[in-house]
């Protein structure tokens, strides 16, 4: 018998954009390219950086390592506590009275992934909110876990590269009850424009009257602010407001160690005799799927979470990346303007974090491939920590003569 597919699924075409612009970069004999594709942290050399106290604490867990037991279906307690308090704070109350708890997931997708599932399967969602534009992942996870509603609420506007913060609120306002809304954080996958204080104040009052369900999506806590606990700030309000809600975090991103895929995916909610019945279909649903997580980068992790030395290496190191990438917007948007580059640019400065959105359209995207051999996510993501001192001033002359050409008609 031969294998044959009796249905073609959608196709993602980001995401497909986003695999075909990496294999370009890989083929393209330029010594010019430069690899702006992917939100890793690079160095100044353009190296992917790995955070010094992460090879410490991999060492010592290795040292303290004596077999490889399975761990459990919901991962090391310990961890997920850890991973709790990391955006909550003091949560021992609430971990003790487990209106609190968390699942070890393989990374932050797959805690969307578990999140999405136990929301379809268990709670019977089937509408499902994102803003508009999102991370390409959010779409067909929640596609895939059986979501037929999948719907956007307006997030950014592009001529002003500004937060759409009344379409937000009138998006959320006419939701159906019951809609689950994906909430980033900080640090908005692809725009990096996120909501201030007073707007999430109303978001979460609307969540709160139509009856939807709040998704939080935290994998950059820290980069945007380059405050740990400030960057949570949203997600602490909702728990000081009461309202229940997920939380999806990664671990990548923060503690550079991408291929580890550590993630955990928190539920926090009043006190209710269904916690015990929702712990048990979360298990089922991993059970079902990798039946436990691995080990070595979560004991890594943790043990930087817990040891206090590790923990202050970490923050210090965590405090420089984000010094750095500030650095890089002052520049980046003074070499932009410097040149006369089309467009306001006070975006870059305005906002923090590892991308900024140039919002290209397709044509312009080749051409900046093609001609300038800079590689970057459609449409117009850029990863803020590939600009070096190196390269900076060519990559602004390159989004320049772009844009300048847009205006001539040469570019269509």
């Amino acid at each position: 018998m031969s294998l044959r597919v009796k249905c073609v699924p959608e196709a993602f075409d980001i995401e497909e954009e986003i695999i075909k612009t990496m294999n370009d970069y890989d083929k393209d004999v330029s010594l010019k390219k430069i690899d702006l594709i992917i939100g890793v942290y690079r160095s100044e050399d353009g190296d992917l950086y790995l955070l010094p106290v992460v090879k410490k604490a991999q060492q010592m867990v290795l040292e303290e390592t004596l077999n490889h037991n399975y761990l459990s279906i919901r991962g090391i307690d310990e961890f997920t506590k850890a991973a709790c308090t990391l955006i909550l704070g003091d949560i021992e109350k609430q971990w003790n009275d487990e209106t609190i708890f968390g699942f070890q997931c393989i990374g932050g997708a797959g805690a969307l992934k578990i999140g999405a599932d136990f929301l379809h399967q268990f709670m019977e969602c089937t509408t499902v909110y994102f803003s508009d534009p999102t991370w390409v992942n959010h779409e067909p996870t929640f596609k895939s876990s059986g979501f037929k509603n999948i719907r956007k609420y307006r997030y950014f506007k592009k001529e002003s590269k500004s937060l759409d913060i009344e379409g937000i609120w009138e998006d959320l306002s006419n939701a159906p009850e019951n809609s689950v809304v994906i909430l980033q954080v900080c640090g908005h996958n692809p725009t990096c424009v996120d909501p201030t204080k007073e707007q999430w104040k109303k978001i979460a009052k609307i969540i709160k009257e139509q009856k939807l369900i709040p998704f939080f999506d935290i994998a950059y806590q820290g980069f945007a602010s380059g405050d740990l606990i400030e960057d949570a700030w949203v997600i602490r309000y909702f728990f000081q407001e009461g309202i229940d809600f997920i939380c999806a975090q990664s671990f990548s991103k923060i503690f550079t160690m991408y291929n580890e895929r550590v993630g955990n995916l928190m539920f926090s909610m009043k006190p209710s005799s269904e916690i015990d019945v929702i712990k048990s279909n979360v298990s089922k649903i991993v059970r079902c799927m990798y039946s436990n997580p691995p080990n070595h980068g979560t004991k890594t992790i943790l043990k930087i979470l817990t040891n206090s030395e590790l923990y202050n290496e970490w923050s210090n190191s965590f405090t420089i990346m984000v010094s750095r990438i500030k650095t890089i917007r002052i520049d980046f948007r003074k070499a932009l303007e410097d040149l006369g580059a089309p467009g306001k640019w006070n975006y870059i400065t305005d906002h923090g974090g590892m991308f900024i959105l140039l919002n290209f359209t397709s044509n312009q995207l080749e051409y900046f491939q093609q001609f300038y051999h800079i590689y970057v996510s459609p449409p117009g993501r850029l990863n803020v920590t590939g600009l070096n001192t190196n390269n900076i001033d060519y990559i602004a002359k390159a989004v320049t003569e772009t844009l300048k050409k847009s205006e001539k008609n040469i570019i269509m």
